[in-house]
């Protein structure tokens, strides 16, 4: 094996993300990645605004007003549109590994988000119009 083929680059990062040539399998395994990215950086902002909520009630008074901004709104939607596509493809993932549904699984892949798509759309159209 030649030691420069397994040395890090920028390329060979950006491959992990690139769909083009890929089957579904693949697409739905970038998308867990994609997801599962956004969701941890998610996660640590949660905790760091939780931290700041800990100052007192001043704190919690501007972190009301911060949240009602449309930005954090719609990064609201997109935590919960990529917990429904993380989660769904996630069950796919398991029950594909165990043995169920293999050779259906791009039906299955594909009716999975569309039923991630139709649950956001919904939650989109609860959060927006309310």
């Amino acid at each position: 094996m030649n030691a420069a083929n397994n040395q890090p680059s920028a390329r060979k990062l950006f491959s992990w993300f690139n769909p083009m040539g890929r089957q579904v399998g693949g697409w739905g395994f970038i998308l867990n990645r994609v997801t599962g990215l956004g969701l941890t950086l998610y996660l640590y902002l949660h905790l760091v605004i939780l931290g700041q909520l800990a100052m007192g009630p001043n704190a919690y008074d501007n972190f009301l007003k911060l949240i009602h901004n449309p930005i954090f709104v719609f990064g609201e939607f997109l935590v919960v549109a990529a917990g429904l596509i993380h989660g769904l493809n996630g069950l796919r993932v398991g029950l594909t590994s165990l043995g169920v549904a293999v050779p259906q699984q791009k039906g299955l892949f594909i009716g999975l988000m569309i039923l991630a798509v139709l649950a956001s759309l919904y939650f989109a159209y609860r959060m927006f119009t309310v």
